[in-house]
């Protein structure tokens, strides 16, 4: 191989390519980096027709600081927090019909939410957050009306099978 300065420049171009990509590519696996969560707002679950107004997924665990994107994937939908199921300390959202919203959680605990014209057709969600115990039991107790109180037992239901809580009864 001649030693031109040509030659030179690419060998010393292909030596910081590679000692920069193992660099890269931790920084782009980092597992305690914030994570974007999406969450679509539905008018028929695409893998069950008969489920309507629903949030797909409808329960979540994630990292405190992790934001949640709410998809207005099809019209007439919101995402909108319920005041009486946050961890203390933390903030409410309100996202307008037909709008994407995204709520970037820091405080942990759990949080319901809900479509504003679809509550009562039982079209609600739970996020937990970190640490679920300063609020679960609470916000599990929150009075509910419509379609939206099944729908809060059998989401519970769930988060307690994933959180590895013992079955109530």
């Amino acid at each position: 191989m001649n030693h031109t300065r040509r030659n030179h420049l690419k060998l010393l171009g292909a030596a910081t390519l590679a000692s920069l990509s193992p660099r890269m590519a931790m920084a782009t696996t980092d597992a305690t980096a914030p994570v974007i969560h999406e969450v679509q707002m539905l008018s028929k679950d695409p893998d069950d027709k008969k489920r309507r107004n629903i949030f797909k997924p409808d329960l979540i665990c994630i990292k405190p600081g992790d934001t949640v994107r709410f998809i207005a994937t099809d019209k007439g939908h919101n995402s909108v927090a319920n005041t009486d199921m946050l961890p203390e300390g933390a903030e409410a959202w309100k996202g307008k019909i037909s709008k994407d919203i995204e709520v970037t959680l820091t405080v942990e605990g759990a949080y319901g939410f809900h479509c504003m014209p679809h509550r009562t057709l039982g079209m609600v969600g739970l996020i937990i957050v970190g640490d679920h115990s300063g609020n679960y039991e609470a916000a599990k107790a929150a009075k509910q009306s419509g379609k939206a109180k099944s729908a809060y037992v059998d989401l519970f239901e769930r988060a307690d099978a994933q959180l590895g809580l013992p079955k109530e009864g």
